[in-house]
């Protein structure tokens, strides 16, 4: 990467270690326990997407349906989601959250934002806040690209 300023490359070592760093905080403040990355990140589409099958879930998450089928297992045990004949394929079936998983869900990205807005109230100036905003739309247009 010849032509590619060293600023850049710089740039891309610190937000990825950044961001990844700021995952894995905002991981033990969601308060999901002992669900894994994975287990969360399937609640979190089912939040987003509403219901689907296991095999759409499987092909989200790019997982192998036998994956996806232990982790739907391991979520349906904490009562966050249940399955439903699919009305147009009684083969298959339909998962969904329960009001339980709605709830956690809730809880979790109240948990995160509460965090999150408490550190920047108590560690950032005013200052240090704009400029984070700042950075943030500068950053968006990354994953615009």
């Amino acid at each position: 990467m010849t032509d590619v300023p060293e600023s850049a490359l710089q740039a891309a070592r610190e937000v990825r270690v950044v961001v990844s760093r700021l995952r894995r905080r905002l991981r033990e403040v969601a308060g999901f326990g002992d669900l894994t990355p994975t287990q969360t990140a399937v609640l979190s589409r089912l939040e987003k997407n509403g219901p689907a099958s296991m095999s759409d879930l499987a092909a989200a998450e790019r997982m192998r349906p036998q994956s996806m089928a232990a982790t739907l297992a391991a979520i349906q045990e904490h009562g966050l989601i249940e399955r439903a004949p699919d009305p147009e394929d009684g083969r298959r079936q339909v998962i969904s959250l329960t009001e339980a998983g709605r709830e956690a869900i809730a809880g979790s990205r109240r948990a995160r934002e509460e965090w999150l807005s408490r550190a920047f109230a108590d560690d950032f100036t005013e200052e240090q806040r704009q400029t984070v905003l700042e950075a943030l739309l500068l950053l968006d247009k990354l994953v615009e690209k």
